[in-house]
């Protein structure tokens, strides 16, 4: 609980808890053995089509990738934030998956990431998509509060601590 409390404070008034209502437990993996790259948004793309008809995942398989060859999303500190927008969805999601070995992913500092933060959003939810990244950021731009994210024990304090 004090984690909770250590990475959702600031005295910058910072925007916490971005992916309330947005992420639930059963799109959290934590630990996970992932060698790639390619195979880290495999799993972010079945983990954001779990559960929901209206999407598949090779479709947010496609549409995370293709975002990625734009340019890393891998913003540094040891984090990813693979986005997308995609038709056929009326709400945002995320996904995360904290993985059991650093993992290459050309992020901005050349280090390798411990956890990624996958989004979702609707087509046409330009403004959204940007504050949602845009509050992503900010959580992670702070290296105490970032760091006590990464050392969260399990899938159930990465939740608390994110939504």
């Amino acid at each position: 609980m004090s984690s909770k409390i250590e990475a959702n404070s600031s005295s910058d008034n910072g925007q916490t808890n971005v992916l309330t209502g947005l992420l639930t437990w059963d799109r959290i993996l934590y630990d996970t053995p992932i060698s790639s790259k390619k195979r880290l948004l495999e799993e972010l793309a079945v983990l954001l089509s779990k559960g929901s008809i209206a999407l598949n995942k090779d479709t947010v398989f496609r549409t995370l990738n293709e975002r990625e060859r734009l340019g890393s999303t891998g913003i540094g500190g040891g984090i990813a934030l693979p986005h997308g927008r995609l038709n056929g969805i009326s709400e945002c999601i995320a996904a995360v998956i904290r993985v059991k070995e650093p993992l290459n992913f050309d992020a901005l500092d050349e280090q390798p990431i411990r956890l990624a933060i996958a989004l979702l959003v609707p087509a046409d939810a330009s403004q959204q998509h940007l504050q949602i990244l845009s509050g992503l950021a900010h959580l992670f731009s702070k290296t105490r509060r970032r760091e006590i994210i990464l050392r969260a024990q399990d899938a159930v304090s990465l939740l608390e601590m994110l939504a």
